[in-house]
């Protein structure tokens, strides 16, 4: 009996994850959260971002993120997801956060990687 209750709950488990995985395809959404603190500590949270194109940080910028989404991120001083020429953009894998260093602009924009 424990065997067919552990093969009902890895079939549902399954049958969740085939799911998610199809909606998101279907949206091209990011399955997940970006969260942002501005230079003025107002925090900013992001539901299941559209990952074609560039998306901006709000007029002020991030000066924190936080990528909780399942896509690696690349974030940019230019509200166009254009950095200066000379200045490297930041690379930011899913799961990870990272912040300005103090007197650096705030990133104002961010793009997603290999969508």
């Amino acid at each position: 009996m424990p065997n067919r209750h552990l093969a009902g709950i890895r079939t549902g488990t399954l049958l969740l994850m085939l799911a998610v995985t199809g909606c998101s395809a279907i949206t091209h959404s990011a399955v997940g959260t970006l969260d942002y603190i501005t230079p003025t500590d107002a925090g900013v949270l992001i539901q299941n971002p559209v990952t074609k194109g560039c998306h901006t940080l709000g007029p002020a910028g991030a000066k924190t993120v936080a990528n909780n989404t399942l896509n690696d991120i690349v974030l940019y001083e230019g509200a166009d997801c254009r950095q200066p020429q000379g200045t490297p953009t930041v690379y930011l894998a899913t799961q990870l956060s990272d912040r300005i260093v103090p007197g650096y602009p705030p990133w104002r924009s961010f793009s997603f990687v290999g969508v």
